[in-house]
């Protein structure tokens, strides 16, 4: 056998920082409190989250200010959104793919 299906970023298939990501790639930038509403998160897995895609290179984090009055505001670098167009695209791919009919095994029914 020889095919195989369409590889997708293990990192994105993840329904919060999916949501991130959608969101960063549809805005110039977005803060924190406003992720954290549209992402219907909790401040927490949410500040883990972004911490995963800006260790990876798909987010810049700036902040500003100390304390309560800390000011968190995110951006996708280009890798970011070039890693999102290619999950994109590896979904698609693993939604319309088959598996040749050569390489198919047939069901056998075992008759005793």
């Amino acid at each position: 056998m020889t095919f195989k299906f369409a590889v997708i970023n293990p990192l994105l298939h993840n329904e919060l920082r999916l949501k991130i990501m959608v969101t960063l790639d549809s805005l110039e930038s977005a803060d924190f409190v406003y992720l954290c509403q549209i992402t219907d998160s909790t401040r927490g897995n949410l500040s883990v989250q972004i911490k995963t895609l800006q260790e990876a290179g798909y987010l810049e984090v700036s902040k500003s200010g100390v304390g309560r009055l800390s000011h968190t505001v995110c951006r996708i670098t280009r890798k970011g959104q070039e890693a999102l167009r290619a999950y994109e695209e590896g979904l698609r791919r693993l939604f319309t793919e088959q598996v040749p009919a050569d390489e198919r095994q047939e069901e056998k029914v075992n008759i005793s």
